[in-house]
């Protein structure tokens, strides 16, 4: 097996040889910032003085289409800055404006649907963490957290500002960045890692300004150029203050409550890479909703967090466990027994001094029911090693006045970009045990060793890992247990038939992942995917062609819906998928996918649709349908699900939207309207009205729904 191992790398490595070939760097690599006295005029026009003296830097380099080639439109970048705010100047020149796409004007849009420029800072100096600001010609704004140096969290908000033009040469920005959006070392001269994008949608391009890499995205921190010249700046303000009003009432049924609250977060900036956080009578209340997808199969949907208290420093906290599990779920927070539960107080620390990641969580919730008060907490942490690797470990603990949980884990990855001279390797390993009132349990042990070669042409990833049935994270989440766990997952995307239009095929020998029940041995489950054919066209066109092989064991009766019921029994499953999209940058696209076979003791057929429609840059829509039939000896199941989305934008800082969905599996119709609007970036005003349904589309009387809500928002931001 590890000479076999060993000539699959071997192959990799010949297979990957061409790309070697081409630099990933090219002069200048350094990008030197001049400081200003007072502050720039911020109107997008860059025609101030400081902008032309300035040193630019202009050598972009083609990451798609054509790897390593110049870029084919002129941009240029410079950066000043005064004690507390960094100023980006972005020239995006364009021989033919009108190719200029830019259909959203949102905040959080979907830029990879627009032309847009990126700007990734990294001001840690670890070659793992950093940030992400992406911009379009409207001045729509989208901000990630980067971590591990490939993964983000695209649910952050930073504090930051765009104002672009848009003239018969190209597009233009100033970007405005406070030193008090970003966490960084100190030091009376600061070298930061930066790198820069711009993505030209018409064209298909994407254009870097250092690694370009196809084995590596702008999140790749290592392959980033350098900032230079910074000196002599204000860091963070010690105190953000974020106080918040809600009013609004709820309705279920014939009960209705109003509701009125009031409180708020204090951080204080105890370093410049270090955050405290303090909150008190926490709101988590949603405006805006969980999407509710039809579920034929036998796990939990998991459900992301969207509540803003958690989602600032969330890599702090990530302990992945493996196979869908997570040791820390921070949806459990604030929630029990499917009821929403009052948050007294809570504090968080999080960030980095020197080499030492830490997250730490402490939520204190109110009683509910026959549950008494209880404290949560969590304790992660990461020691960097090397040049991108650590080691580390987490604790949480759950402790009322009639029980306690607890979780204990070590974990410890190796990673490098200069694998085969210039790929990405990473090992990871990783075991973890619950105890249930400080005592050891039997049988409560989970541990994973997984090998991933993440490049272009071959994406390879392998790993082995198991969870005794006794294993209890009451602050995780846990989609299976009691099983031992095989995972074998290559893809090959070789780059053939460009003379035809083609960008790179899509092949998929395997994609395997089985599960034995850890306490007989049995197979339990098994999935399978092989992908004959696929491919991405230079034009933004892509399809895929899979065949689908799973096999389940049930144990119990499987309760498909409230009158139909899947046996005990053993389950070979074969089912072949078709799928095709549309380029997603044009002003109209579609998304197909049809899939038929096995269900179980009988055969299903799956048709979905997507499909979306840019009006122009203040209306877009976006609608979904799919439509299941299953045929069994137990009778005949047709499932609908149909989700609407409408966003109308008024400006960049003022946003109306519909969120509509209907799912009749689970008999629910939901519809969510809120406006957004940001009166100053880091404060919200949010208006939300929320109805719902919960019965046969046929019985729905649409002027009485069984839930509705109302509710008027407040956040506002004080620095001092």
């Amino acid at each position: 097996m590890r000479n076999f191992i060993g000539l699959i790398f071997l192959i990799l490595g010949l297979l990957n040889s061409k790309q070697s070939l081409f630099a990933q760097h090219s002069n200048p690599s350094k990008i030197k910032a001049i400081k200003i006295k007072g502050t720039i005029k911020f109107d997008g026009e860059l025609n101030e003085a400081i902008w032309q003296k300035a040193p630019h830097i202009s050598n972009f380099t083609q990451r798609e289409l054509n790897f390593g080639f110049l870029a084919t439109e002129k941009t240029e970048t410079a950066i000043v800055y005064n004690q507390h705010t960094l100023y980006v100047g972005v020239w995006c020149y364009q021989k033919d404006v009108s190719k200029i796409v830019a259909k959203n004007m949102s905040t959080d849009f979907d830029y990879q649907t627009d032309d847009n420029f990126q700007i990734m800072i990294s001001p840690f100096d670890d070659n793992r963490n950093g940030y992400l600001f992406v911009i379009n010609p409207n001045g729509a704004r989208a901000d990630i957290q980067i971590f591990g140096g490939g993964d983000g969290n695209e649910d952050w908000n930073g504090v930051w500002d765009v104002k672009t033009t848009v003239t018969d040469k190209g597009w233009f920005a100033e970007v405005e960045i406070p030193f008090s959006t970003l966490q960084f070392k100190k030091g009376s001269i600061l070298n930061w890692a930066v790198n820069f994008e711009r993505d030209i949608v018409s064209k298909n391009e994407q254009d870097l300004w250092q690694g370009w890499s196809r084995d590596n995205s702008i999140y790749a921190v290592v392959k980033a150029g350098k900032l230079t010249g910074i000196s002599d700046i204000s860091y963070a303000k010690k105190f953000e203050f974020k106080p918040y009003g809600l009013i609004g009432w709820q309705k279920n049924g014939n009960d209705k409550k109003n509701l009125h609250k009031i409180g708020g977060d204090l951080n204080v900036s105890i370093s410049p890479t270090l955050k405290f956080n303090l909150t008190t009578s926490t709101d988590f209340a949603q405006v805006e909703s969980d999407k509710i997808p039809v579920n034929l199969s036998r796990f939990n949907v998991f459900y992301p967090e969207k509540r803003q208290f958690f989602l600032e420093g969330f890599n702090y906290y990530s302990y992945y466990l493996g196979d869908r599990n997570n040791a820390f779920y921070s949806r459990t927070l604030g929630a029990k027994n499917g009821k929403q539960v009052d948050i007294i107080a809570g504090a968080r620390l999080f960030g980095k001094i020197g080499k030492n990641n830490i997250g730490f969580l402490n939520i204190q919730e109110s009683k509910i029911d026959s549950i008494p008060t209880t404290n949560n907490t969590v304790l992660r942490y990461k020691r960097d090693l090397g040049t991108q690797s650590y080691i580390g470990g987490i604790l949480t603990n759950v402790i009322n006045g009639k029980h306690s949980n607890q979780v204990i884990g070590l974990d410890a990855l190796y990673q490098t970009s200069k694998f085969l001279k210039n790929k990405n390797l990473s090992i990871s390993g990783k075991i973890t045990t619950s105890l249930e009132n400080f005592n050891n349990q039997n049988d409560a042990l989970t541990y994973r060793i997984a090998i991933d070669y993440p490049n272009d042409l071959i994406d390879n990833f392998m790993a082995i890992g198991s969870m005794q049935p006794n294993f209890n994270p009451e602050l995780g989440y846990i989609r299976r247990t009691n099983y031992n766990s095989y995972t074998w997952n290559l893809r090959i995307s070789p780059r053939w038939f460009s003379n035809l239009g083609v960008k790179r095929m899509l092949f998929k020998p395997w994609g395997l992942t089985m599960y034995k029940t850890f306490t007989t041995g049995e197979l339990e489950s098994l999935s399978n995917e092989t992908r004959p054919l696929g491919a991405v066209f230079k034009s933004g066109e892509r399809f895929e062609i899979n065949f689908i092989q799973n096999y389940d064991r049930l144990d119990n009766n499987f309760n498909l819906t409230d009158a139909i019921s899947i046996p005990i029994g053993k389950y070979w499953m074969y089912n072949y998928e078709f799928q095709f999209e549309t380029y997603k940058s044009r002003k109209i696209w579609i998304s197909l996918l049809y899939n038929f076979g096995d269900f179980y003791t009988g055969k299903i057929k799956t048709f979905e649709i997507e499909f979306g429609l840019n009006f122009n840059k203040h209306l877009n829509l976006n609608t979904s349908y799919s439509i299941n039939k299953v045929d069994l000896p137990q009778g005949e199941v047709i499932t609908n699900e149909i989700d609407s989305y409408i966003n109308y934008s008024f400006t960049t800082k003022l946003n109306f939207s519909l969120f509509g969905q209907y799912n009749s599996l689970d008999e629910v119709m939901i519809y969510n309207t809120r406006l957004h609007w940001i009166p100053k970036v880091g404060s919200d005003f949010y208006f939300a009205y929320n109805i719902g349904y919960n019965e046969p589309i046929k019985k729905i009387n649409y002027l009485k729904p069984e839930t509705s809500s109302a509710v008027v928002k407040l956040v506002y931001r004080i620095t001092f």
